[in-house]
């Protein structure tokens, strides 16, 4: 079974997924925040595939991209630096990226080398759902990879459903149409997008994303969903700690338990 899937089957609820940028803030430090984030209790991680436009990202995001990118990060480096990654971690690796660097690299290729070293998903926040139907469903499929799919606010109920009746794994919720980025809490807005979803009873689980960085936001989310992802906070702890993946970790599982 798809690590993906196995989790979300033996784990509902207060699934924590960790966001990093590749290459950031050493080029080499890929391995060793994997296994700290795995040493640390989280449960998923996403590996950031770095672009020179991620127009989905905040300016944290954004400057560990280019800075990963300075540092020469590229796919195929990525790609072997994640050889023999099972050996050290059991838990569902996802990449997320853009579509364009993936399409110079070959989707194809891309999907075969996610397979061969490991990867459980992929989260391509600007491929349209049309396009990853018609053109790139029976590949991923192929190769055994899930494909997650992100909602806003301002998703209809009609796409959500077809989403959710045509990908499988889970739906990542955007907590707004906002670009990525830490908020100290939720306002009534997005509550009320939270509860919308909820009652919409999708067969597929969903994880909330975007904003999370304390403990109000975190309980937030995890109240709402079977899980929270954060990017921002990490990083910029990864950014504060020099690029000591352990020292980040731990400061991370902090500023969710503490006000």
């Amino acid at each position: 079974m798809n690590r993906i899937n196995q989790l979300f089957e033996q784990k509902q609820q207060n699934i924590l997924s960790v966001y990093f940028c590749a290459g950031h803030p050493t080029l080499e430090g890929t391995v060793d925040t994997i296994k700290a984030l795995s040493e640390a209790g989280i449960q998923m991680i996403e590996i950031g595939i770095p672009f020179s436009d991620p127009m989905a990202d905040g300016p944290v995001i954004q400057n560990a991209s280019t800075q990963a990118l300075r540092n020469g990060m590229t796919l195929k480096r990525l790609f072997n630096q994640l050889e023999g990654i099972r050996k050290e971690v059991d838990l569902p690796l996802l990449l997320m990226g853009y579509l364009n660097p993936i399409i110079q690299f070959g989707f194809d290729k891309f999907c075969k080398r996610c397979h061969e070293v490991g990867v459980d998903g992929m989260i391509i926040p600007d491929l349209p759902f049309a396009d990853y139907q018609k053109y790139y469903r029976n590949i991923a499929e192929q190769y055994d990879l899930r494909m997650i799919m992100l909602i806003t606010p301002e998703t209809s109920d009609e796409r959500i459903r077809l989403i959710d009746a045509n990908t499988d794994g889970f739906i990542y919720m955007v907590s707004s149409a906002a670009i990525t980025g830490a908020q100290r809490d939720f306002n009534e807005k997005k509550l009320a997008y939270f509860r919308r979803i909820n009652n919409m009873e999708l067969r597929n689980p969903r994880m909330i994303g975007f904003g999370i960085s304390n403990k109000q936001t975190y309980e937030s989310a995890v109240s709402n969903a079977s899980g929270a992802i954060i990017g921002s906070k990490f990083v910029t702890l990864l950014d504060e700690e020099k690029g000591d993946a352990k020292k980040a970790a731990n400061r991370l599982i902090l500023a969710i338990k503490e006000e």
